[in-house]
Formats: structure tokens, sequence, C-alpha cells
């Protein structure tokens, strides 16, 4: 079970900081409303930009705490929580833009693999 647990982990970490550092300024088929970059889709859900610096610096954080969880256990359930509350705050702005389904699918993806770490941890 512990090689499942890790390889969670090692799934989110990357997927966030993929998000966050590598394609926060690129299109993708999930970014909310008609947005093509994080900023716009903070935007989209009509949030004032300091959420994108509060969110976007939360799943770094997480992001790594989930790497350095692989050797110090005690750090990964809370930041498995952290994401939990972050992944639901997520799948809610998709609904409140009125995304089509398929939009919320990564939100609920990591939602559900928080929640495994946040269980099995």
């Amino acid at each position: 079970m512990e090689i499942v647990i890790v390889v969670l982990q090692v799934i989110v970490a990357l997927g966030l900081l993929n998000v966050w550092l590598v394609r926060a300024k690129k299109p993708t088929p999930f970014r909310g409303g008609e947005a093509k970059t994080i900023r716009d889709e903070f935007d989209a859900y009509g949030l004032p930009s300091f959420m994108m610096y509060l969110v976007g610096g939360l799943k770094v954080i997480v992001a790594i705490t989930m790497v350095a969880g692989i050797w110090l256990h005690d750090l990964v359930w809370p930041a498995a929580a952290v994401l939990i509350l972050l992944m639901i705050g997520a799948f809610a702005m998709h609904l409140k833009v009125k995304d089509p389904w398929i939009k919320s699918v990564p939100s609920l993806l990591m939602l559900a693999m928080a929640i495994a770490i946040a269980v099995l941890r």
C-alpha cells in the first residue's frame, strides 16, 4: 500500500507544479469559462487577483510538501487536507461559471487523489 500512496503523492505534486509553473500562461481545454491563462481563469470566476497568488502559492507548497512527505509522513495529511479544500473550491468555481462537466474532470480527479492520500496515509 505504501507504494500506492507514494505514487499518488508524486502524481499530485507533478500535476500541481505542471499547471502552476509550466502551463500557467498556456491555454488548456480545462480552464474555466473562456480563459486561456490562469489569470484569465480567475477573472472568469470573478475572483480578485490576490486569490490567484494565494491559491497558486498554496498549491505549490502542497506539491513540495507531497514530495517531502515521501520521507516525512507527518507532512502529508495536512497537505492533502489543504488540497481537498482547494479542489472543492475549484469544482465550485466551474459550477459557478456553468462550465461543461469535462472542464471539472481534472479538479475532481485531483480531489479524489487527495482524499485517497488523506485516508491511506
